[in-house]
């Protein structure tokens, strides 16, 4: 497994020095692969991931196995946010739906950090907040915004956590995120496609034109996007 640098994460990154001193001999590095499950839903969480590359998928989970996506995390945040403001469990299960790399460190560490460190606590919390941002808008927006504003939204919030335009995902598992029919997610990228923003081929989406598809997918996404910003502003370090 080739190194990849911790404070490629935005979280690791904004650390002060002295809890990075603290944090780095215990991070482990983790090959993150595709279906990956991360934590199940109502399973205590032993370890809190942080990306650098991957993007996992939160799903909540119904009695009868149905589920939808409530939020995505890529190498701006962390996995495991129960560890630190609850009893480290939650109803969601964290599933790995773009192939990448990661750190991870035990709960206890992080729960004993965030006890001790007030940088680290504010830190946590901003990211939580944040995090329940993108949850609750995306409850919004899946009741009230066509499919064709959903996919949009999901489309640009992949986007923001990789490193090209290229989006590797089926039509499938789009709906199953979605939690719709795999015939809704086909009508609407092909309205997509005809409005000359994206191109489909195979599990692969290219986003041609970013800024129309900004301007044509509904204020959820610039809403999640602004409250991530302005919550975790500090200036990445190298």
């Amino acid at each position: 497994m080739e190194p990849v640098n911790p404070r490629q994460n935005r979280l690791l990154a904004c650390l002060p020095d002295a809890e990075w001193q603290r944090w780095k001999p215990q991070l482990e590095q983790v090959d993150l692969t595709l279906g990956k499950v991360l934590y199940e839903s109502g399973a205590k969480q032993s370890f809190v991931y942080f990306p650098t590359s991957a993007i996992v998928s939160l799903f909540n989970v119904l009695e009868d196995g149905a589920s939808a996506e409530i939020a995505l995390v890529g190498f701006e945040g962390l996995l495991g946010f129960a560890t630190f403001v609850g009893d480290g469990s939650t109803p969601s299960r964290a599933v790995v739906q773009s192939a990448g790399m990661g750190y991870r460190l035990h709960a206890d560490v992080v729960k004993d950090e965030f006890e001790r460190s007030a940088p680290v606590m504010h830190l946590m919390l901003h990211y939580t907040q944040a995090l329940i941002t993108q949850m609750s808008q995306t409850a919004v927006c899946n009741r009230h915004h066509t499919l064709e504003k959903q996919l949009g939204r999901l489309l640009l919030l992949i986007l923001d956590r990789l490193s090209n335009n290229e989006v590797v995902m089926t039509q499938e598992l789009i709906a199953h995120m979605l939690g719709v029919r795999r015939e809704g997610v086909t009508e609407a990228a092909l309205k997509l496609q005809a409005a000359g923003l994206i191109r489909y081929a195979r599990g692969h989406i290219w986003v041609l034109d970013r800024p129309r598809l900004e301007a044509r997918t509904c204020e959820c996404y610039r809403v999640v996007k602004k409250e991530y910003d302005r919550l975790l502003s500090c200036v990445q370090k190298t």
